[in-house]
């Protein structure tokens, strides 16, 4: 609809008519849009705030607080473009060798540099425990990104080596178990094997393997003979995707199983 007299502002109209007023500011030879708001002075109000905080430099994060107009998230994007001449629509600020993401004030987390284009296009949002991004209309749990399957468990499946679970740097995470139903132990003798369990009532050790892919197998045959016997539960295969058919057919057709799976006579419901 047109410029107002008041600095970084513009007013607006939504389709059913009612007026409404952006915020903008220049910096750089960029032009930043600063949210929508409800009247011009909140608008210029906000204006004015950002262009405080990109000509501050002893303005930082830190000083956030209840009474700041801009959301925390555009006053972390401002710093960032203020210090390192780049701006994110995303609240990132870039570190020497890793960048970090402020999802609020009490979560700020960490990715390596070859991420960072990524989360520059997608908005992290946290559910629980959890993180997400919306991509191709789905909500994707980020530590998907990192091998971290749907179903695994901390400090039992993957584990951040420092500590810090907000430290998503590929440094940080090991994956212990990448198939459903398989976990890593160490031997009474010391060796390493694969144990795959699967849960019916409670739960039933298929069996002892000496790779992670034939204790995978192994789960899948054991959901296999489950439903040989009626017992259709929504379990999940794994999927081995490196494996030819005739190598995953071979190792299905040896790999034992044990007699509570073979014997397995629970009546059980479909889901």
């Amino acid at each position: 609809m047109g410029s107002n007299n008041l600095s970084g502002v513009y007013k607006t109209a939504k389709k059913n008519g009612t007026v409404y007023y952006r915020a903008g500011i220049t910096f750089k030879n960029k032009h930043i849009s600063l949210g929508s708001f409800d009247d011009e002075n909140s608008a210029h109000a906000a204006y004015l705030e950002a262009s405080h905080v990109l000509k501050d430099d002893k303005c930082t994060i830190l000083k956030y607080n209840k009474d700041t107009i801009l959301p925390y998230g555009k006053w972390v994007s401002l710093i960032n473009f203020r210090d390192t001449g780049i701006y994110f629509q995303t609240p990132i600020v870039l570190g020497r060798s890793y960048f970090n993401y402020h999802l609020s004030q009490d979560t700020v987390l960490k990715f390596d540099m070859e991420d960072l284009f990524y989360y520059s296009k997608h908005k992290i949002m946290k559910r629980g425990n959890h993180y997400f991004v919306a991509d191709y209309g789905m909500q994707v749990n980020i530590a998907n990104r990192y091998g971290i399957k749907n179903w695994a468990v901390i400090d039992k499946d993957y584990c951040f080596i420092n500590g810090d679970t907000t430290d998503f740097r590929r440094e940080n995470i090991e994956v212990f178990n990448i198939y459903q139903g398989v976990s890593k132990i160490t031997s009474q003798k010391g060796n390493t094997l694969y144990v795959a369990k699967i849960h019916l009532k409670g739960n039933y050790v298929i069996g002892y393997y000496e790779s992670a892919k034939e204790a995978a197998i192994a789960y899948n045959k054991a959901i296999d003979i489950f439903k040989s016997k009626g017992i259709n539960k929504n379990y999940r295969p794994n999927y081995l995707e490196d494996m030819s058919p005739r190598q995953y057919a071979d190792i299905y057709s040896q790999c034992k199983i044990s007699d509570s799976v073979l014997n397995a006579s629970i009546a059980v419901d479909n889901p």
